[in-house]
């Protein structure tokens, strides 16, 4: 492997939304977007009251979509400062003693648990043994995709809740066809994590559906 090959593979492995973030930025968005759609009321809201809080939704949306990217870029450069300082600091370390005491204090706790003392040295020379790691470039062409990834995610979730207020003129009749599509999305993300994560599906669906609305009924009930 040429030098600098390791750690741009690495870099840009680590970048990949994994489904678990995916479905996760669905849901702050659909949270958002059912704030406001939950305030519209059926018996006095004109027209123009739901064309101001539609617009609102999407702009909200749009806002939180932009901040989450940027905060994913941010959390990426800091959590790769980090790690890449650990392996400057093994790099650097004479003794066995040293890569040890690195080591167990900053792999997570299960390995330093499982490995020997052994293990853990022999874990401490293979590091050693890498390339140099980067002094710049950490934020890479994957990281910028998967700000567009999240943005994508957290803006167009908003659109097929807000389509029906759009198309249709009946307030009662759009507001129950967006409620049904909201629920349809919570129990398909749930469903899908629950593949992921080996659970059992349609349970686990339930329960996300579940906390998906109670995390709207919270947001509301604090002004959110």
């Amino acid at each position: 492997m040429e030098q600098g090959d390791f750690w741009k593979n690495l870099l840009k492995q680590s970048a990949v939304l994994d489904p678990v973030d995916r479905i996760s930025e669905v849901l702050f968005g659909l949270i958002m977007a059912l704030t406001f759609t939950g305030a519209i009321s059926v018996s006095s809201a004109t027209p123009n009251d739901v064309h101001q809080l539609l617009w609102a939704a999407i702009g909200c949306n749009f806002a939180w979509g932009l901040v989450d990217g940027i905060m994913n870029l941010m959390s990426s450069l800091l959590e790769r400062g980090h790690s890449l300082s650990i392996v400057r600091k093994l790099k650097k370390a004479n003794t066995d003693s040293e890569l040890k005491n690195i080591i167990t204090v900053e792999v997570p706790a299960l390995f330093s648990e499982i490995l020997s003392e052994k293990e853990l040295s022999e874990l401490g020379q293979r590091i050693q043994k890498l390339p140099d790691p980067p002094k710049k470039n950490l934020i890479n062409r994957q990281d910028f995709i998967s700000f567009i990834q999240i943005f994508t995610l957290v803006f167009v979730c908003t659109l097929p809740i807000a389509l029906p207020f759009i198309f249709l003129n009946d307030l009662y009749l759009a507001m129950r066809f967006s409620n049904s599509i909201a629920l349809v999305m919570l129990f398909s993300g749930g469903y899908i994590l629950a593949g992921y994560a080996g659970f059992k599906r349609l349970p686990t669906a339930i329960s996300y559906t579940a906390l998906g609305l109670g995390l709207v009924a919270i947001t509301m009930a604090l002004g959110g």
